[in-house]
């Protein structure tokens, strides 16, 4: 009866032990071949819900990487264009300046006035820019009804006066609760803001009163002059100010790179596998299964005689 229940739990330990041996095996083949630890949920529930949450937040992160090229894409283009919109208005307080040289004759107080008109029109033609995405660079914000056109930035009326689109340009979420406005309305940097919180001229009316007053054969006044000093210095301020969000977006773009290279880490520590570990691992253990094995396998085969000798 001893020799029954020993051979009894012989067998059953030993087929416990075989069976567990097996499972390791068929665990470490299927990670090498796959190359990761966890192939079910079940496998670790805790690292599993871990890596969808890293899962959902990395594809966040690229939605919002994106959103952060174009904001980089247009905070560059409106740099490069408000920087040649600055080059025209020193090319018109260049002008200015030999404008009111007494010594100019009429005709050449004209040829001022034609280049103080192309000036203009090339300021005109640059706040009508277009970003990369086909919206106007310095347009507003406005909501487009079904068939109606988008309003140009900057239109020039006929008394000279310029019209701007209204409303300020789009801003874009470039994370988690953060958006940047990529570009400046084209009347924040054109139009004088008045002392008494009222709008002042704008570059079409101080440049066109100029031009009238040089065809006259004149010299720009006092005012004049000073509000197109004013409106370069408004273009400057500008510039700045799109230059410092482009550093703040330059430093989400940076922030993302590393975050996803963290993330990265952390998914690999939980579900890739140590391929060259794994293996030495599965050979160990396919090792200690065979000799199990031949272990069970010779001592199954001894007769009771054997036993009792």
């Amino acid at each position: 009866m001893s020799v029954s229940l020993s051979a009894g739990g012989f067998y059953g330990r030993s087929a416990a032990s075989m069976n567990a041996l097996t499972q390791r095996a068929e665990v470490l083949q299927t990670q090498v071949s796959t190359g990761r630890k966890l192939q079910a949920p079940s496998d670790d529930p805790v690292a599993y819900q871990r890596l969808q949450s890293l899962r959902t937040a990395g594809a966040n992160d690229v939605a919002f990487g994106a959103n952060v090229k174009i904001a980089q894409s247009v905070l560059a283009q409106a740099d490069s264009t408000l920087g040649s919109i600055g080059e025209q208005l020193q090319k018109a307080n260049e002008l200015v300046v030999q404008a009111g040289n007494g010594t100019l004759s009429a005709d050449a107080k004209k040829a001022i006035a034609t280049q103080l008109k192309d000036v203009l029109s090339s300021i005109v033609g640059l706040a009508n820019a277009r970003d990369a995405r086909g919206a106007p660079l310095f347009g507003g914000s406005e909501v487009l009804a079904a068939g109606q056109a988008e309003t140009p930035a900057v239109t020039q009326v006929a008394s000279g006066a310029l019209a701007f689109a209204a409303g300020q340009p789009t801003a874009i979420p470039i994370g988690d609760g953060q958006t940047v406005q990529p570009s400046v309305a084209a009347g924040d940097v054109l139009k004088l803001k008045g002392a008494d919180g009222k709008a002042g001229r704008d570059l079409g009316e101080v440049l066109t009163a100029m031009v009238a007053t040089l065809e006259a054969g004149g010299a720009p006044s006092t005012d004049d002059v000073a509000d197109l000093s004013a409106i370069a210095a408004q273009n400057t301020q500008a510039q700045a100010s799109v230059g410092a969000r482009a550093v703040r977006v330059d430093l989400q773009a940076a922030y993302f790179t590393q975050v996803s290279t963290d993330r990265e880490t952390a998914r690999s520590d939980m579900e890739d596998v140590d391929v060259t570990t794994a293996i030495t691992e599965l050979q160990k253990t396919m090792t200690i299964l065979s000799a199990t094995q031949a272990s069970f396998s010779k001592l199954s085969s001894l007769s009771l005689f054997d036993y009792i000798r």
